[in-house]
């Protein structure tokens, strides 16, 4: 993820409807509340590993993990979570934790007292558990020492960043540009002073000019894929420069 993030202009006027001030919206003046709870599982579906990661730092076994991060979707989607919505800080992220917390707390006394997540199933524990760990994976050694919150924080801005990356490279891939998106990625959150642009010029073929295009390109697109994801994770355009700057911090101070 760039570390630098300057406010784009024009977001401000075309942010209008995202997944969470959908959420907000309901809970504020009561709008289509079934619109708002698909808006809200969609949400919990792409931020699970956070929250399955916060838990098993907790102290809680794989097993344990994963019945604890069913039941605490299932519970946050039949609960009263849009009436409890933070309108302060408006960020996705961090009303799930505070939830998350709570969960966690009232758990611990009646944690067998009943069967958890029901039939509800937002993941795949098989599929996830058998994944290729990405560049973005957290070291075991490394993580060993770090709080709950900061690894939950952590997983939250490697998912931000890998579903830009994918979008990314779908996008290359749809347009015939796949392998281009292969040897450049590594670009996107470089120093430029450590791009090898004749490097690359080699490997694909091409003038360094039409290289460093590319690169430029390719750059400005996954900036703008990073301010839509975290867009809609926020109540408004004024809050994603600061989450962006927040999310940057945490991924930089893992590495």
């Amino acid at each position: 993820m760039k570390r630098d993030t300057p406010h784009d202009g024009g977001y401000q006027a075309q942010f209008t409807t995202t997944r969470w001030s959908i959420v907000l919206s309901c809970s504020d003046h009561g709008s289509d509340e079934a619109e708002a709870q698909a808006a809200l599982a969609e949400l919990c579906k792409i931020y699970w590993r956070p929250v399955f990661a916060f838990i098993c730092r907790e102290g809680h076994s794989v097993p344990d993990a994963q019945d604890l991060t069913q039941d605490f979707f299932a519970r946050l989607l039949k609960g009263r979570l849009l009436q409890s919505a933070d309108r302060s800080r408006g960020r996705f992220r961090s009303l799930l934790l505070k939830v998350l917390q709570r969960f966690l707390h009232d758990e611990v006394d009646k944690r067998s007292a009943r069967k958890r997540g029901g039939d509800l199933r937002f993941v795949s524990w098989d599929d996830w558990m058998a994944e290729a760990p990405s560049h973005l994976s957290i070291p075991q050694w490394e993580s060993d020492n770090w709080s709950p919150e900061r690894i939950f924080d952590v997983r939250w801005a490697a998912t931000v960043v890998e579903r830009a990356l994918r979008r990314l490279g779908d996008e290359c891939e749809k347009r015939g540009r796949r392998r281009i998106f292969d040897v450049l990625s590594g670009c996107l959150a470089a120093e430029r002073e450590d791009i090898s642009y004749a490097t690359f010029a080699r490997i694909l073929g091409l003038q360094e000019t039409a290289v460093k295009n590319l690169v430029h390109r390719l750059r400005d697109r996954y900036r703008n894929l990073l301010r839509e994801e975290v867009a809609q994770t926020v109540g408004g355009a004024n809050q994603i420069d600061d989450e962006l700057r927040y999310l940057c911090a945490a991924l930089a101070a893992s590495e």
